[in-house]
């Protein structure tokens, strides 16, 4: 299976913003106007602390000059795994506009007010689910799982607000490297990285596709 890309799209030096926030929030932007689904869909990269890496689909949440915000249940394998090994990778696959964002960096946890603020920006049900799941544990059965749920809704009956278990909550993953992925013809993409350098500063760099 191989798809040619257009040629007629690219990313160059002048193209880009100053600053990897601007530049993220236009393409971003576009993916929202494109119509693409869960435009902010973004493939989180873990490691244990032997090394050995896994991943998996998370939303961002939040971003801003000093980083990525994507919330889990800090008892799942991604929560252990950057207990471990505070370090994570992301991958915007914005493969309908040929686009991709590569991010590296450290992970740390968002202060607790963050967190409840989000949490209780979220659906009820979402809510009591963070409850009741268990991320990542082996469990015996769906009926298992949804016996669970009906635990904790009666424990929050509605109207009573649900607050955000100790064990869930949101990481920040602050950037070392934020690279912008153009598709072009001939597999000669545009990789166009910001990569942070000693101090504040961030410096650009093509990379080779």
């Amino acid at each position: 299976m191989r798809h040619e890309y257009a040629a007629d799209l690219g990313l160059s030096e002048t193209d880009l913003a100053a600053d990897w926030p601007t530049q993220f929030g236009r393409w971003l932007a576009d993916a929202v106007a494109a119509g693409l689904p869960e435009p902010n869909a973004m493939v989180l990269g873990t490691a244990d602390a032997a090394g050995r890496p896994s991943g998996r689909t998370v939303l961002l949440k939040e971003y801003d000059p000093q980083g990525f915000v994507f919330f889990t249940n800090h008892g799942s394998r991604k929560g252990t795994e950057l207990a471990d090994n505070p370090w994570a990778s992301l991958v915007f696959p914005w493969f309908p506009m040929q686009r991709q964002v590569v991010v590296t960096g450290r992970v740390a946890h968002v202060g607790r007010g963050e967190t409840e603020a989000y949490f209780a920006s979220r659906p009820r049900g979402s809510q009591l689910g963070a409850w009741a799941s268990s991320q990542s544990a082996v469990v015996p059965d769906r009926a298992a799982l949804q016996e669970a749920y009906r635990e904790v809704a009666e424990r929050f009956p509605a109207g009573t607000p649900v607050p955000a278990p100790p064990h869930w909550g949101g990481f920040r993953v602050h950037p070392e490297t934020v690279e912008f992925w153009q598709g072009r013809a001939g597999r000669l993409h545009d990789r166009l990285r910001f990569r942070r350098v000693e101090g504040d500063g961030w410096a650009v760099e093509r990379l080779a596709p």
